[in-house]
């Protein structure tokens, strides 16, 4: 007999990011114990995550809890938590998109939603921003389907597409769109714009911080001095985005902005925060398309958008391709206010079994 604990969860790829996804059942029911195991399954602290799942990299060590809801018109509740690599920490502080196009499938293949006909409306409750989603699943004959045509940039070949609607994000972390009540503030000498439409998120021209734009993210890593002016801008933007301290938190997220290069709307380099993404993140996309349209905003002013109500796809760039966000949005004057956000994902199903932790982090069910 082993003197290991088996817990049943899958391997799934969510969009552009890849992490384990458990039924909350089976994990432990304190926070300590919790995030305890989740660190060993993953391997961290560990910059190389050897000796566990994840993948040496934020966008490869993350965790999907997954539960039956309760609430009404609501299928199944979504918890996010992201393991760091480098550190022995477990946070829940914002909510993950990528991951997300993957909890319908799970819902489906773990029997807590039902198919129907050639696909299926999975309704899920996010639970670090108290909101809700619709993800739209493919699912043939009463199988959850993978294969298709939909291509997502940051991730090779083509899968079926996953369709999905975002209800009431708006303002989900910071009590607001524009925590700030303004389009435009002024951070240590830097114009920024400070927004929220399911991801806190600092806009900002990458030209104020003395790049242009277009470098790769090792590049703008490397840069010690760029990284330690946006850190400070980060800190304090926290602070006015009603989200208190944020030295040890992972939003607001840093989104550096330039004129697009590829036919999009704007050209984005984001930290994650400390690391650069190789693309960007689901809720990060959204956050930075809405503020495309807004006027007077950071984002407005480097995409020159002429804005008025109506439904706009936005095209935004990133290091490794572009991604699309279709917001519904009404104009009054200078207000804007967002009446839909939709986008398109991708997931697979890449295992399922077990994955093992040493016994004695969890003796009892």
């Amino acid at each position: 007999m082993s003197d290991q604990r088996a817990i049943p969860c899958s391997v799934f790829r969510g969009g552009t990011s890849k992490g384990l996804y458990f039924h909350e059942r089976d994990l432990p029911k304190d926070r300590v114990t919790r995030d305890r195991v989740l660190l060993a399954a993953m391997g961290s602290p560990d910059p190389r995550e050897i000796d566990g799942m994840g993948g040496a990299h934020p966008l490869t060590s993350k965790v999907a809890v997954i539960k039956p809801s309760r609430r009404p018109d609501i299928d199944v509740d979504y918890l996010f938590l992201q393991v760091w690599p480098d550190r022995a920490e477990v946070s829940d502080t914002q909510n993950c998109g990528n991951l997300l196009a993957a909890v319908g499938h799970f819902a489906i293949e773990e029997g807590l939603v039902a198919p129907s006909s050639d696909a299926t409306n999975v309704r899920i409750w996010m639970e670090n921003t108290n909101s809700a989603a619709v993800a739209r699943v493919e699912t043939p004959g009463g199988h959850v389907r993978y294969d298709g045509d939909a291509h997502i940039d940051g991730v090779p070949g083509t899968h079926a597409g996953v369709p999905i609607e975002f209800l009431d994000v708006a303002g989900s972390s910071c009590g607001a769109l524009l925590p700030t009540g303004r389009a435009l503030d002024v951070i240590n000498g830097v114009e920024v714009t400070c927004i929220d439409n399911g991801m806190p998120v600092v806009c900002l021209r990458a030209s104020d911080v003395g790049l242009t734009g277009y470098e790769s993210p090792e590049a703008i890593e490397a840069s010690t001095e760029v990284r330690s002016l946006v850190e400070a801008i980060r800190l304090r933007a926290g602070e006015l985005m009603n989200l208190g301290d944020v030295s040890s938190a992972t939003v607001p997220k840093m989104s550096l902005l330039a004129p697009a290069e590829h036919g999009g709307v704007v050209t984005t380099r984001t930290f994650i925060p400390h690391r650069v993404h190789e693309a960007i993140g689901v809720f990060g996309a959204v956050s930075v398309a809405t503020a495309c349209l807004i006027p007077g905003s950071v984002a407005s002013n480097v995409a020159g958008l002429d804005v008025t109500s109506g439904t706009y796809t936005l095209e935004i760039e990133h290091p490794t391709g572009y991604f699309s966000v279709t917001l519904d949005v009404a104009r009054n004057g200078d207000s804007l206010v967002v009446e839909r956000a939709a986008l398109l994902r991708t997931a697979r199903l890449l295992m399922r079994g077990d994955v093992f932790v040493p016994g004695d982090l969890w003796r009892n069910p």
